[in-house]
């Protein structure tokens, strides 16, 4: 349950307002590459929006300071996403988002941390990030760094199994410093995710694997924002943090929300220009 807290209407405006940016801006990215991982984004992307413009506590310009908290894109298919974030938070200049997976751009449809400023590990080869934030969280705990860790999951990543190397290891060392997001969409690549492999009771499971566990509908940004600062202003926390986000995958695109095959597509011209009136509601 969600402390009672007063968000203001401003904060919540500029957070809603955001993640239309982040849709529309996906939209426009993914039409110079001409494929892309639009449902992705459209699902997580008022978690995005709350997070890098009201919870997590990094610098404007200043991506390699110390002291930020760390955000790791499990999910990564889903940084075309977060790359025009990082471009208004001034971790790199807007003339690059141009020539987006362009020959010779540092940005590609999975983020590399080796070219991309504010990309705190190379992702999207799904399973593998929990573990790096598990070290990270090690990392702030050796050198008495009070940095939180974020990792956003999908939930077909779930199916990894070291996901759940991970989450036991948290647990055992009492990583409080760790939040793992779960993007709880419902679908994958191939279709629905648990009638693949069913990941559920996803709540029970995190539970039992030691975790403190929260719930929230995230396309509620109040109700996104007041739960992620719960979590990050809890002093008393002894438990890594599963925060599993109910979502729909294609947010705000009807079609995209009943067809799995949009996991990876391209919109036409005309097409294209139907889905910014949807996202912004004017149709």
């Amino acid at each position: 349950m969600v402390a009672e807290t007063s968000i203001d209407v401003e904060t919540i405006q500029r957070v809603t307002d955001k993640a239309l940016f982040i849709r529309e801006e996906t939209i426009r990215l993914i039409s110079i590459a001409k494929v892309g991982h639009y449902a992705s984004v459209f699902s997580c992307a008022e978690l995005l929006s709350a997070l890098y413009y009201d919870c997590l506590r990094i610098r404007k310009g200043e991506p390699d300071w110390v002291d930020r908290d760390r955000f790791l894109f499990g999910k990564g298919h889903a940084a075309v996403g977060l790359y025009p974030v990082l471009v208004e938070k001034e971790f790199f200049g807007a003339e690059i988002l141009s020539e987006y997976t362009r020959v010779g751009n540092p940005l590609g449809d999975h983020p590399d941390m080796r070219k991309v400023p504010g990309i705190d590990f190379s992702s999207g080869s799904l399973g593998h990030a929990l573990s790096v934030g598990v070290g990270m969280a090690h990392g702030a705990r050796l050198q008495k760094k009070e940095f939180l860790t974020y990792v956003m999951l999908g939930d077909g990543e779930l199916q990894e199994g070291q996901i759940w190397e991970a989450a036991m290891h948290a647990s055992t060392y009492g990583l409080s410093n760790l939040v793992a997001i779960i993007d709880r969409n419902g679908y994958q690549l191939d279709g629905e995710v648990d009638d693949i492999i069913n990941i559920g009771p996803i709540r029970e499971r995190w539970e039992s694997f030691g975790w403190e566990v929260h719930e929230v509908d995230g396309h509620d940004v109040e109700a996104t924002i007041a739960i992620l600062r719960e979590i990050r202003d809890n002093p008393k926390r002894t438990k890594p943090v599963c925060l599993v986000a109910h979502t729909v995958k294609g947010k705000g695109i009807d079609y995209m929300e009943t067809e799995p095959g949009w996991h990876l597509g391209w919109l036409s011209e005309q097409d294209e220009a139907e889905a910014y009136e949807l996202i912004r509601g004017d149709k």
